[in-house]
């Protein structure tokens, strides 16, 4: 038996590189999205339910905090969808090299700022 194995695994004073960062960070963005389907569910029931249903949930989206809220939904959105389509290439054993895990994961990182300001911009 090895005794010069980590007796205490302390995850923050481990360097992670990151290309874990971004996996990780794509599953979070996931529960994220899962979550704020509530949200977004119940902008559409209150939209649908009648004329004066449609003008309060026009209202609400007219919120700084709802605002705020969408704003996180489309940025996690995007980094998911991205992040998503590098783990669909790795799966087909595309950039499943160090080198390129490294690039595909600032592509991901710079993909995501460019596609969520100009999808902000048009929304906003």
């Amino acid at each position: 038996m090895q005794t010069d194995r980590p007796v205490n695994l302390n995850l923050f004073k481990m360097s992670w590189p990151l290309a874990a960062i971004t996996s990780i960070t794509h599953r979070i963005t996931g529960v994220v999205l899962f979550v704020g389907v509530a949200f977004g569910l119940y902008a559409l029931d209150l939209a649908l339910s009648s004329p004066a249903g449609f003008d309060e949930a026009a209202v609400l989206i007219q919120q700084p905090l709802a605002r705020f809220i969408l704003f996180g939904l489309l940025l996690a959105l995007v980094y998911h969808f991205v992040a998503g389509v590098k783990h669909l290439l790795l799966d087909f054993h595309m950039g499943d090299s160090l080198e390129a895990a490294r690039i595909g994961a600032v592509v991901v990182i710079v993909a995501t700022i460019v596609i969520t300001a100009v999808l902000g911009a048009l929304l906003w």
